[in-house]
C-alpha cells in the first residue's frame, strides 16, 4: 500500500497549481532563471529554475520608483514556479530533456566529452520559454585546491537568525544597506589568485529566491565569482520544515564526489552551525578538507544573533582532541587571510 503524501507538500503543490493556473489567464509566461553550476571536462551540473513572469512591465510606476521598489528585500521572496514541465539543456553538442520539480528546479548532471577548462555556457528552454545561457564553471581536473564558503554572516552581515532582524533586513531593507564583512573579498581574491582556475562555491541555507540580489551584491563588493548552493524554503517530504545543516552536509558530500582531486578551504562563521559541521566533514572526509576558516561574530552580532554575548557552542564543538585538519579564527577577512595563508603552508 503506497504511504500519502506529506500534508504539508499536497497544500503547497494545491496552492502553486492553482496560482499558475491563474496567472497564465492573466498572461504570464514562462521564463528562465539560471543558476551557476560547476563540473569537469566529464561532466557538469546545469541548475536553474522555470517561473512566471508577466509579459508586460509595471508602466504605472515611475522609472525610478520601480527601481527603488525592485530592491526591496521582500521581491526577492515572490516567484512562482512552474513544476513539472518539460525543458531542454543543450551542453557540448548534447541536447537532454529534463522536468522541473515541483517546485520548478532543475538540477541535473550532463555526462560531456573534452570541454575546456573555464567559463562556459549551456542553455536551458521550454516549448514556450527562449533559450537562455547558463554558466557552468568547468574545473580541471589536475586542480588541487578549492574553496567553500557560507554566505550569512561570513560575507554578509544580516543578523541572522534573530526573526524580527532577520525579517526586518530581509524583507524590509533596500539592497543598498546590505554591508559586506570587512576583508572577506580580499581574502578570498588572494587564494584565487594563488590557485588560478580553483573553484569558489558558496554553499548556504539562504534561499534561491534571493539569488539576484546575491549576484548583485558580490558583484557590488568584489567577491570572486562561482556557483552558489543554497536551498528553498517550504515544506519537505517529511516535515514543514527544511534542514539547514542537512542541506550543508549533502552540498558538501556532492562537491567531494564531483570534485575527487580538491581539498577545500572551508570557510564560515561561529553564529550558527558551520564550526561543527565543517569539523564533522574534515574528520569524514579529511583528505577533502585543507583548512577551516571560522569568522567570530562581534559581541554587538552574537546578542543579536542569540539574545546573548556568550558564543552558543554545538556539542560537536565541546571536545578534547585535536582537529584533524588546522583550522584558524579571525574577526573578519582581513584578520583571517595571514592566519589562513600560515595554516595552508602547514605539512600535511
Amino acid at each position: 500500500m503506497r504511504s500519502r503524501q506529506f500534508v504539508g507538500l499536497r497544500i503547497d503543490d494545491f496552492v502553486t497549481r492553482h496560482i499558475v493556473r491563474f496567472l497564465r489567464r492573466r498572461g504570464w509566461r514562462e521564463t528562465i532563471v539560471p543558476f551557476t553550476g560547476y563540473g569537469t571536462a566529464e561532466h557538469v551540473r546545469v541548475m536553474g529554475r522555470l517561473v512566471l513572469r508577466p509579459t508586460k512591465p509595471r508602466t504605472y510606476l515611475g522609472m525610478y520608483a520601480g527601481q527603488f521598489l525592485n530592491q526591496r528585500g521582500w521581491r526577492n521572496f515572490v516567484s512562482i514556479p512552474v513544476p513539472r514541465r518539460p525543458a531542454t539543456i543543450q551542453v557540448a553538442g548534447r541536447q537532454l530533456e529534463v522536468v522541473t520539480d515541483r517546485s520548478g528546479y532543475i538540477d541535473v548532471a550532463v555526462r560531456t566529452a573534452g570541454l575546456s577548462a573555464g567559463w562556459q555556457d549551456v542553455t536551458i528552454s521550454t516549448d514556450e520559454a527562449s533559450a537562455t545561457p547558463a554558466p557552468v564553471q568547468v574545473v580541471s581536473s589536475d586542480e588541487g585546491f578549492g574553496l567553500i564558503s557560507d554566505i550569512d554572516d561570513t560575507i554578509l552581515s544580516t543578523w541572522l537568525p534573530r526573526a524580527f532582524l532577520a525579517a526586518w533586513n530581509s524583507f524590509v531593507l533596500t539592497e543598498g544597506n546590505r554591508q559586506a564583512v570587512p576583508g572577506m573579498a580580499r581574502m578570498y581574491q588572494q587564494f584565487l589568485a594563488e590557485h588560478p582556475g580553483a573553484p569558489i562555491v558558496y554553499v548556504s541555507t539562504g534561499s534561491w529566491s534571493t539569488l539576484p540580489f546575491l549576484n548583485r551584491f558580490m558583484k557590488r563588493h568584489g567577491f570572486p565569482k562561482g556557483p552558489m548552493l543554497l536551498t528553498d524554503f517550504g515544506p519537505t517530504e517529511a516535515s514543514w520544515f527544511r534542514s539547514g545543516p542537512q542541506h550543508k552536509r549533502h552540498s558538501f558530500a556532492e562537491l567531494a564526489r564531483d570534485f575527487p582531486n580538491i581539498r577545500w578551504l572551508m570557510v564560515g562563521d561561529d553564529g550558527q552551525h558551520d564550526p561543527a559541521l565543517y569539523r564533522e566533514f574534515a574528520e569524514l572526509r579529511p583528505d577533502r578538507v585543507r583548512a577551516i576558516a571560522i569568522r567570530r561574530l562581534s559581541p554587538t552580532e552574537q546578542i543579536l544573533a542569540h539574545g546573548t554575548a556568550s558564543l552558543l557552542r554545538d556539542n560537536a564543538d565541546l571536545r578534547w582532541d585535536s582537529p584533524v585538519v588546522p583550522e584558524v579564527l579571525g574577526a573578519d577577512g582581513d584578520e583571517l587571510a595571514p592566519r589562513v595563508s600560515r595554516a595552508l603552508k602547514e605539512p600535511d
